[in-house]
């Protein structure tokens, strides 16, 4: 019987000094949060109240987007701009099988078929393949802008327009990150985002978004999230229940105000200097930086050589108080779920390989010099002591 694994993780992970989760930390000083949520108690507006339309519109702003629609999580923004786009059974969308499972959970959920293209060296779909990827029933191209890094989205979309493909951008890694100085909107039908308690911007919950500059579109996304209504008694569409909740939506806005540039420009400081100090050890592989991106660094990946170096090194980081994790040691396409879709183990080398060999470092607005400094000195004390 399935069971809820996720306490045993929290339990497991929670003693570590330099630790991936930092909500303990981060909402320390809940009082204030907690007076943004009275507000809303005295109002009773918990199902799209004021705060959503509140959160909505200081999204759209963050995003430069003209329409932001909140939704119950990032998934459910992934599946209802596929519906709304009108993908569903008998087409193709193609993505990454290197991403967390929503990505393609929400392409199957639709009814749609899940096509997979390889990622590069910096864990983002490889623009190159793509073309060879489409067929007669391809519909959609989903990139996913894997860690906080943007995908080559000025090659995507022009794909896009020459092949007739919607583009929805995954974006849940992504807030506040752009593509040659341009918002990621402008590069595409919608962007989804996820406010899920580990993202840049989180809430006390699920929470999602989904952006876009198509009024049109916009307008039938308002709908589908809210079981089509037009009004309290008019159904336009049948569609589904997945509103922002006005509690996390309060949440949302007190972080946008007062938290998430100082948590976007920590992650950068902190990942540009490992990005430094690690770049001297001959033994990891680090992701080249391009000036015209802006990463905002949801995670930190090093590479290692190969798997037993890999695992070895995570193990050593653990039993020094640091929190490495793997993200994600099994593709997609590997996963027993997609067994139906007929891919095997070496058709995608470039995806594998990564799952064999990265390793995430805690880079939170709650890491400092001095456990960047302690990180670098346990990994080069794991290969001294190797060699």
């Amino acid at each position: 019987m399935a069971k809820n694994f996720l306490p045993a993780e929290y339990k497991r992970n929670q003693n570590l000094k330099i630790n991936h989760s930092y909500l303990v930390e981060q909402f320390a000083n809940y009082s204030k949060i907690f007076k943004e949520i009275e507000k809303v108690v005295k109002k009773g507006d918990y199902t799209l109240g004021n705060e959503v339309d509140l959160c909505e519109k200081n999204f759209a702003k963050r995003t430069g987007a003209k329409y932001a629609i909140g939704v119950g999580n990032g998934t459910d923004a992934l599946l209802l701009s596929l519906k709304a786009l009108n993908i569903g059974p008998g087409d193709e969308v193609i993505t990454v099988p290197y991403t967390f499972v929503a990505t393609v959970g929400s392409i199957v959920t639709a009814g749609a078929k899940p096509v997979f293209v390889d990622i590069k060296s910096d864990y983002n779909i490889d623009e190159k393949k793509i073309e060879a990827a489409i067929t007669k029933k391809t519909k959609a191209i989903i990139p996913v802008h894997w860690a906080g890094r943007p995908c080559e989205m000025d090659k995507i979309f022009s794909i896009g327009k020459k092949y007739n493909l919607k583009i929805i951008q995954d974006s849940a890694h992504i807030i506040g990150a752009k593509f040659k100085n341009k918002y990621l909107v402008n590069f595409g039908d919608t962007c989804t985002y996820s406010m899920h308690p580990l993202k840049n911007l989180n809430v006390w919950g699920d929470g999602g978004f989904i952006i876009t500059n198509k009024k049109a579109l916009a307008n039938k996304l308002y709908l589908i999230r809210n079981h089509g209504l037009k009004n309290r008694n008019n159904v336009e569409i049948f569609g589904y229940n997945s509103r922002l909740d006005t509690i996390q939506a309060a949440v949302a806005n007190y972080k946008m105000k007062n938290k998430l540039d100082n948590i976007t420009n920590k992650r950068i400081r902190n990942s540009k200097l490992l990005d430094k100090l690690l770049s001297k050890n001959k033994n990891i592989i680090t992701v080249q930086r391009l000036k015209y991106l802006k990463e905002v660094f949801h995670l930190y990946h090093i590479n290692l050589k190969n798997l037993k170096t890999r695992n070895d090194l995570k193990n050593y980081l653990i039993k020094n108080n640091i929190d490495a994790k793997v993200h994600y040691p099994i593709p997609v396409h590997l996963q027993k779920a997609a067994k139906y879709l007929g891919y095997k183990k070496g058709d995608f080398p470039i995806s594998e390989k990564m799952a064999d060999t990265s390793l995430s470092l805690p880079v939170h607005e709650f890491i400092d010099k001095k456990h960047i400094y302690y990180m670098q000195k346990k990994i080069t004390s794991f290969f001294n002591r190797k060699n």
